[in-house]
Order: C-alpha cells, then structure tokens, then sequence
C-alpha cells in the first residue's frame, strides 16, 4: 500500500511565544524530524501541511508565525500545501496530488489535534482513505479553559482509533541508517 506521511501545520506561530508553545514541543519535534528521516529511508513522499489565514495574524501569508517551524527537517523536495481552513482537503491540491501520487495510506502528524488534524482527518476518511495511521506522540496542542492537553489529546486518540485511523507509536516507524 503506497503511503504519504502528512505532517499539518507545525509551523512558528506554535514556538514564538512560550505561553502558545504545543504541549510536550520538543518530543513532538523529535518524533516528527524521526518520521522525515524514516520516510525518506522508505521513499514515502513527505507532505507539510501549512495553515494560511489571512485573518490571523499568526498566520498570514508571509509573517513570522505562518513559515514552517525551522526545527523541522523539511527539504526542497517535499510538498508544501497551503491550506485556508483546519480541512487540508477543502480548497487545496491535497487531493489531486494524492491520487496523481497513487497514495492509499496516509500516516498523520502536526498540530492541533483537536482542530486541523482532527478536521482533516476526518476528511482523509470521508475522502475514501480508510487505512490511515496516526503516530501517538507526533501531534499536540495546546491547553484551553475546560482541558488540559494531554486530556484533548487521549480524548481525540479515543475516538479515532480503529475507526477513522490505527494508532501506533513511533517507534514502528524507525529505521536504521
């Protein structure tokens, strides 16, 4: 089954301001950098998913938070989808590109679980992607008034896995050099 590895919009905005950091960052940061460099060993294409919002500053087209997080180890020839809603479907080339690709899984990570990756995952399924993966501890978000991170995080892992993706650690995704 030929497989994309899609990481959505860890971009600056998350990193800039240490009250708006993800929960558990750097874990997440290395997870994500250990999937690149396991989909390049296994020529998975790598698609980064980038949120463009013109009316959020933090993420307008062109501003400090909207560029790709520079930790991530991004290359030249990866994809790069600018999305202008928490569906990386909806008004982009995600799924034109998939189908010209012949891509059958898709194997998730990014940022915010509860919104963007929860919406597109969603789609990805609707989209007739019904063998997804979602790699547990490569997604994150932040607190808010009613949960703490690590809540929204185990609540939404419940109720996608073995229904919209299978979730597995990251460890089933390294590979030796």
């Amino acid at each position: 089954m030929k497989q994309a590895l899609i990481i959505i919009d860890i971009q600056e905005a998350f990193f800039l301001d240490s009250q708006q950091n993800l929960w558990n960052d750097e874990m997440v940061i290395n997870n994500i950098n250990s999937l690149i460099a396991w989909a390049r060993h296994n020529e998975v294409p790598i698609i980064f998913i980038q949120h463009t919002d013109a009316e959020d500053v933090d993420f307008a087209y062109g501003q400090p938070g909207w560029e790709l997080y520079h930790g991530l180890h991004q290359q030249a020839e990866d994809k790069v989808i600018q999305k202008p809603t928490w569906d990386a479907f909806f008004q982009t080339e995600l799924a034109q590109y998939l189908q010209e690709q012949h891509i059958e899984q898709l194997i998730f990570a990014g940022a915010q679980t509860e919104f963007c990756l929860d919406t597109t995952i969603r789609s990805a399924f609707s989209h007739g992607y019904h063998h997804n993966i979602l790699v547990e501890d490569a997604h994150s978000t932040l607190s808010n008034d009613v949960l703490a991170a690590p809540q929204i995080i185990q609540h939404h892992e419940c109720i996608w896995h073995n229904r919209f993706v299978r979730i597995q650690p990251v460890a089933e995704f390294q590979h030796a050099d």
